[in-house]
């Protein structure tokens, strides 16, 4: 079990937080599949604080069972203890604040991983958010700005003093991206460095590279981050596995069919049928990745599509 101060985590596979893809539908599906705790889509602490509409679609998670953690992001520290008001009062069991996005429109603000350049700044933050809720605060870092301040070990104590519960170390630098490989030393090095659960991310691709990560790192907590798009299985196969050391086969087609139908209702009851007849573009293209046919069905995907198509035409013109 994973304990965040009081809030007790059933397993410790967590779903990362990911911009477009991890909303209600996706949370809904993710914790049905065994998936321990999820985590919202960053949240922009100016336009909560200034009532953006397109903030209570992040912020939706009706129905949603087991713990809910909600992600912000922002400089400055008044704007984000103000934010993280606004998110305890709408569920969240759980405050994360977003030290690690690398995207440049995030970090030439000065937020994100532009954050791990600024310590001090970002232990102010923590400390401000973490005086003003009740529920546990953490915090998602990276190995560092890049190769030459690679920092994760010294940054992460510093979060801890200033009040975080927990921190998330995705094992690369800013100015990696994506690429390469996840560095999972600087994962145990942080576990050894500090007294709070520490979460590993980068690099678990399924079962096997999540048992090693726990097993190599020590960390507490295995979060699973791109390889859970169209995938919403590896959450309930890392658990299987974690619990029995037993491989669970990969899904059949017609149990993807199935999920990426419920997944499509479930995008259409939050959003509406507009909104979800364009984000279950992209579902459906990693819902169907590898499968015989779906290659050829992409560009028919991209011209337009509605609920009968997500639902039945689809999976006819893919199996006949």
């Amino acid at each position: 079990m994973l304990a965040i101060n009081s809030v007790r985590i059933v397993n410790p596979v967590v779903a990362a937080p990911m911009a477009g893809v991890t909303d209600r539908a996706f949370r809904i599906l993710a914790a049905e599949h065994g998936c321990g705790l999820v985590y919202t889509e960053m949240i922009s602490d100016q336009a909560l604080i200034y009532g953006n509409p397109k903030t209570n679609i992040l912020l939706d998670c009706r129905g949603e069972r087991g713990p809910v953690g909600m992600q912000i992001f922002g400089s400055q520290p008044e704007y984000m203890a103000r934010a993280a008001e606004i998110v305890a009062g709408r569920g969240a069991t759980v405050i994360d604040i977003n030290m690690g996005c690398p995207t440049p429109k995030i970090v030439k603000n000065g937020e994100g991983a532009a954050l791990m350049r600024n310590p001090a700044l970002a232990a102010e933050i923590v400390a401000a958010v973490a005086e003003r809720v009740n529920c546990p605060v953490t915090v998602k870092i990276r190995k560092g700005w890049d190769v030459d301040s690679v920092n994760a070990v010294e940054f992460a104590g510093l979060m801890v003093q200033a009040g975080a519960a927990a921190v998330a170390v995705h094992g690369r630098t800013r100015s990696q991206f994506y690429s390469g490989r996840a560095d999972w030393d600087i994962i145990r090095r942080v576990r050894e460095a500090v007294e709070v659960p520490v979460i590993g991310n980068g690099d678990v691709h399924g079962p096997e590279d999540a048992a090693r990560m726990l097993e190599e790192t020590g960390c507490q907590g295995v979060m699973i981050g791109r390889a859970a798009m169209g995938n919403p299985w590896i959450f309930s196969r890392v658990r299987h596995y974690l619990a029995t050391g037993e491989l669970l086969p990969d899904p059949t087609p017609e149990e993807r069919r199935q999920t990426a139908v419920r997944h499509y209702e479930l995008l259409a009851e939050t959003k509406g049928e507009d909104i979800a007849n364009r984000e279950m573009r992209k579902h459906l293209a990693w819902y169907t990745r590898g499968l015989r046919g779906a290659a050829r069905l992409r560009e028919r995907i991209n011209r337009g599509c509605s609920r009968d198509f997500f639902t039945r035409e689809f999976w006819l013109m893919l199996y006949g």
